[in-house]
């Protein structure tokens, strides 16, 4: 009789524990912490006033030598007859410079990759982050993501966003090829970018 009570008393122990720890402060207050909750801006860092910058550099594709930035991870698909690579898909990590010279002072690198997303023309889907070396911007980065024709001689694609001095980033992007080799693909592109940020 008296181990039955020691288990009784044992067991009552044992719940009484286990309601104690699952009503723990720290269980309510993740209990009563709600999936999504009004901010203060300030906390963040908005009360700034925001700016527009212009950022102009230029973008090397190099598909070909011992060290290409730029290579091909899917190719084009046999089962179907197009001109455009539909199906394609590069990854990169171009490096950006000041002048159009892949000797000029490197600023950053642009890592993505660019699908080629139509069967009709040269419409290529474009995923990248200009991942900034420079100045005050170095760890900081913008993301553009957006439609790529390629036959336009000036494309335009949106900023989404950004990191580090680029948080909240908005704008766009525009491409103009400075040099393209049919032969071995490789490719310089000036980009203008223009970005509301704070």
């Amino acid at each position: 009789m008296p181990s039955q009570n020691f288990l009784t008393l044992f067991f009552f122990l044992l719940l009484s524990c286990n309601t104690i720890t699952t009503s723990s402060p720290s269980s309510q207050k993740e209990d009563t912490f709600d999936f999504v909750r009004p901010i203060n801006p300030k906390l963040l860092g908005l009360n700034k006033k925001e700016k527009l910058s212009h950022f102009r550099f230029y973008w090397h594709d190099i598909l070909s030598g011992k060290n290409p930035t730029s290579i091909i991870i899917i190719p084009p698909t046999l089962i179907l007859n197009t001109t455009t690579y539909f199906g394609s898909v590069n990854m990169f990590d171009d490096p950006l410079t000041l002048g159009p010279q892949l000797s000029s002072k490197l600023v950053g690198k642009a890592q993505g990759f660019y699908a080629s997303a139509s069967q009709d023309d040269f419409g290529f889907l474009m995923a990248m982050n200009l991942a900034f070396i420079e100045g005050k911007y170095n760890g900081s980065s913008v993301t553009i993501l957006g439609r790529n024709s390629g036959i336009n001689k000036v494309r335009e694609m949106p900023v989404v966003g950004g990191s580090g001095l680029f948080r909240f980033a908005r704008g766009y992007a525009q491409a103009n090829t400075y040099k393209y080799d049919v032969k071995s693909g490789d490719a310089i592109v000036e980009y203008n970018v223009y970005v509301f940020h704070y």
